[in-house]
């Protein structure tokens, strides 16, 4: 016979408050779905390998909506899903150890009289940026088919296409033989089960001998690269082809293209001023740039997706998807997620905007460079 736990006694062993389980009870994120001899409510074993998981996630610093975006993945299976637990546990253990070790060096440092420079004192905090952004991926990111059209185009006829920087492994195409790059263990440790093996590196120091690939193609990842150049070159080492998916912040009054930026996120400007212009990434790899129109309804969440979409950068899990968000820091987050909320509240968003809705796609500055 099955057991079942009382909410009392789940509370109990999984130390948290007869309140917290009532709550995800409510939201209909974990119901207790047993009944007692008694008739009181109670978790079945299922139920509890769903609280478990929840609670797991919780204690890694998800939020709710993040959370039960995870759990209910049509795309996984209970294993994989412990696999992805597993993976952001063990970097988040990872990461605390780094952080130790490097206090623990300023330390005897200091015991010794020695000074540290103000670089060796961020460095503790110098994880890719996709550790923090990389777990509200499933929530938002995913295949844009017919932007995957124009990348799974321009790579050709080629057979085996490396991918760099390739997170989740949205835009690899299924009918080539693919092996992927991506430095972050949180994005690696949420790739589904069957895609293709993923190799922890950096663009800038390819792990493969020259031309051991038809095809190299990195998707809307350059820009987190901290040498672009060195990155794309190293592609054209590896691959005979080429195929890019980025950003033009080279254009004349490219900031005003979008009105998210132009008329509530000027910071992003500040993103990329130490980032090569699309020229140089250009030649880098010498090919050519074409430009890449966003449909309406685009299914990927990336930065630019929701241009006739406002409502959508209301929504916080729509925003932690998105790396700008975080590395613009807070408080220009809530200066222009509070101002665009007064202005589609009082319609002057609409009104400055009217012509959006005669646009079933934009052309916002995104590139495919191909060589």
């Amino acid at each position: 016979m099955e057991e079942h736990l009382t909410v009392g006694r789940v509370a109990e062993l999984a130390r948290v408050s007869v309140r917290t389980l009532h709550h995800y009870d409510e939201i209909g994120l974990v119901h207790p779905s047993a009944r007692t001899a008694a008739g009181y409510r109670a978790y079945s074993a299922a139920d509890v390998e769903r609280l478990r998981e929840v609670l797991a996630y919780r204690r890694l610093g998800f939020g709710l909506r993040e959370i039960a975006d995870l759990v209910d993945d049509p795309a996984t299976d209970a294993v994989a899903r412990l696999h992805r637990l597993r993976g952001l546990v063990v970097e988040q253990r990872d990461q605390a150890a780094a952080m130790v070790r490097a206090i623990d060096r300023e330390l005897e440092a200091r015991a010794m009289g020695i000074s540290t420079t103000s670089e060796d004192r961020l460095r503790v905090f110098g994880a890719q940026l996709y550790e923090s952004i990389g777990s509200a991926y499933p929530a938002t990111r995913r295949t844009e088919p017919r932007i995957a059209a124009k990348v799974w185009e321009a790579l050709g006829d080629a057979r085996t296409v490396l991918n760099v920087g390739a997170g989740t492994g949205s835009y690899e195409p299924a009918d080539r033989e693919v092996t992927a790059v991506e430095p972050s263990a949180v994005m690696r440790a949420q790739r589904p089960e069957g895609a293709a093996p993923c190799v922890a590196a950096d663009a800038e120091n390819l792990p493969f001998e020259d031309d051991a690939f038809d095809a190299a193609m990195a998707f809307s990842t350059v820009h987190h690269w901290s040498d672009p150049i060195a990155g794309l070159r190293e592609m054209k080492r590896v691959a005979r082809r080429v195929v890019v998916f980025t950003y033009d912040a080279s254009t004349p009054g490219w900031l005003d293209r979008f009105w998210l930026t132009r008329d509530y996120l000027p910071e992003f400007a500040g993103l990329l001023d130490d980032r090569p212009s699309l020229a140089d990434m250009t030649r880098a790899i010498g090919g050519r740039a074409e430009p890449v129109l966003i449909p309406w309804d685009c299914a990927d969440g990336f930065f630019e997706a929701y241009w006739r979409r406002p409502e959508a950068y209301l929504e916080e899990h729509v925003r932690r998807a998105v790396s700008v968000w975080t590395r613009v820091g807070p408080q220009a987050e809530q200066r222009a997620v509070h101002r665009l909320r007064e202005d589609l509240d009082s319609g002057a968003w609409s009104e400055r905007n009217r012509d959006l809705v005669a646009h079933d796609a934009a052309e916002l500055g995104l590139r495919l460079l191909v060589a």
